[in-house]
């Protein structure tokens, strides 16, 4: 059989110390710590509030610096690479030669400063000017001057025939003729050499509707004469420029006549004769030309042999233009 152990015994008093010893315990560790007075609690948080404002600029005077420090140092990588090289030689505007590179506003001022211009800004690029090409005038064609004779026909129509303009000598008086009403006044009556007088005893007959200051007339046998070798008329016809061709209806009596045309004074000048001894004889001049505008075309018509010493002539009746 197994010894039997005596029984432990307990003592009250130590049981009841222990019991204490943890009912103190729990009391200690239930009991709220003490808390601090208000005055104290607010000083502590302006002090925090001070603390996290001071670190705040701290940060950001630490930020500035290193943005201030890596704008500086782009400033001068860019510059480094903007400057050129022994290899790379400046164009003659100033520039380097380097192509892909980027390059900044040059500090040294490479052109003469424009007024107005505020300081980097680029001088405003010329105005292209217009240019002018001046094209060549034609080659002026060399005057021309052709004459040719023939019969006059034995009624002319002067509106007709003269359609740019016209004169009619003998039914207005021997100096003053008649002639077409809004014409071109490229005809003209320079007078001439001895006296004039008026005949109406003319074989061919003339006629127009568009006169002044006559304004129409029909089978008028008009015209004048001058007597006398060396006396005669003058006509010059203005040129516009244009192929044109005049027609002078002239005549002689006893008498031989000349006639001189003449383009300019430096121009094509030729001669031609009408010649009758016994009797009377008209004739029609056809004077075909071009000259320079405004170049005046000449006609002198005169005595230059009389076969009787009454009054061998050389008469005019009419000139017309187209």
């Amino acid at each position: 059989m197994a010894e039997e152990k005596p029984a432990r015994s307990v003592d009250p008093a130590s049981h009841r110390t222990r019991s204490g010893r943890r009912r103190a315990e729990s009391a200690r560790s239930s009991t709220p710590a003490p808390t601090s007075p208000p005055s104290a609690q607010g000083a502590t948080r302006a002090a925090a509030r001070r603390l996290a404002r001071a670190r705040r600029r701290r940060r950001t005077t630490v930020e500035a610096v290193a943005a201030l420090a890596g704008l500086l140092a782009l400033v001068g990588y860019v510059s480094w690479w903007s400057e050129p090289t022994p290899d790379d030689q400046p164009d003659p505007d100033g520039l380097p030669a380097v192509v892909g590179r980027p390059a900044l506003p040059s500090g040294s001022a490479t052109a003469d400063a424009v007024p107005g211009l505020r300081p980097r800004e680029r001088s405003p690029s010329p105005s292209p000017s217009a240019t002018v090409v001046s094209t060549p005038a034609p080659p002026t064609a060399p005057p021309t001057l052709v004459l040719s004779r023939s019969d006059i026909p034995a009624t002319v129509d002067l509106t007709e025939a003269g359609r740019r303009d016209w004169l009619h000598w003998g039914l207005g008086g021997a100096t003053s003729p008649v002639r077409k009403r809004d014409g071109s006044a490229d005809l003209r009556d320079l007078g001439g050499r001895g006296d004039r007088d008026t005949w109406d005893g003319n074989q061919e007959l003339f006629r127009w509707r568009d006169g002044a200051p006559v304004d129409s007339a029909g089978d008028v046998a008009d015209g004048v004469y001058t007597c006398g070798a060396g006396n005669g008329f003058r006509l010059a016809v203005v040129s516009d420029g244009q192929p044109r061709t005049a027609t002078v209806y002239l005549g002689v009596w006893m008498a031989r006549g000349r006639l001189d045309v003449r383009v300019g004074d430096d121009g094509p000048r030729q001669t031609l004769r009408v010649e009758e001894r016994h009797t009377s004889l008209s004739s029609g001049v056809t004077v075909r030309f071009q000259a320079p505008q405004g170049t005046r075309v000449l006609l002198t018509w005169t005595v230059e042999e009389a076969f009787t010493p009454h009054c061998g002539n050389v008469g005019l009746q009419a000139v017309a233009l187209r």
